[in-house]
């Protein structure tokens, strides 16, 4: 018994010192790959890859937005996308409970807040070959052009309206889940974001990328 527990305290401390080591270098690369998913989300995978193969980057300004929810103030990743000082979108870095674990998020928005432009998985531990296909881009791409009022809702029988999201099948918590945080964050920031310099509009188009 003392074995075991000397074993387990040791392989614990060992754990927490990795994760204190590596922790920053993983934030960090999640910053990474939040800057570079940033056009794709707003532009689209066709015009964020005509940008690119142009030479042509967007203009990508990180702030961050606290709002009181419930009594609670909550903050908010947000990376403001302009192209020629045009506004092309935004995209909120979200996360909340999922299945398994937590999950972390990216949600692509057009320059009003009326229209999903993608979402992006950045960290998941949902259950392999059921929850974890939050991941593959055809459910993530059902998000793609869905409005943001009326909330998002999760549906088993296959999508119809514009506002219902199909969940993947045997994996309804974790399409709930991601479809809760989307909507939580639309709704938290949707007025921090269109009032003041968050009004300006101009959505992308093919002339201007």
């Amino acid at each position: 018994a003392w074995l075991v527990l000397c074993l387990a305290i040791c392989f614990g401390a060992t754990l927490a010192g990795m994760q204190l080591a590596l922790g920053p270098t993983i934030e960090q690369n999640k910053i990474n790959e939040t800057m570079a998913k940033v056009p794709e989300l707003v532009l689209g995978s066709e015009l964020a890859a005509k940008l690119a193969a142009e030479n042509q980057t967007l203009e990508i300004a990180p702030r961050n937005v606290t709002v009181e929810v419930g009594g609670q103030r909550q903050s908010y990743s947000v990376f403001d996308a302009k192209y020629q000082g045009n506004r092309k979108g935004w995209v909120v870095k979200t996360g909340g409970q999922g299945y398994a674990d937590k999950i972390e998020l990216l949600v692509g928005l057009d320059p009003t807040l009326t229209t999903i432009t993608g979402i992006f998985i950045l960290e998941q531990k949902e259950t392999p070959g059921l929850g974890n296909k939050i991941i593959f881009p055809e459910w993530r791409g059902q998000f793609i052009g869905k409005p943001t009022s009326p909330a998002l809702k999760v549906v088993k029988t296959g999508a119809q309206g514009d506002s219902e999201i199909d969940a993947i099948t045997g994996a309804t918590i974790s399409s709930r889940a991601v479809t809760t945080i989307v909507n939580t964050a639309i709704k938290a920031l949707r007025e921090p974001l269109t009032t003041g310099d968050g009004a300006t509009s101009g959505g992308p188009t093919s002339e201007d990328a």
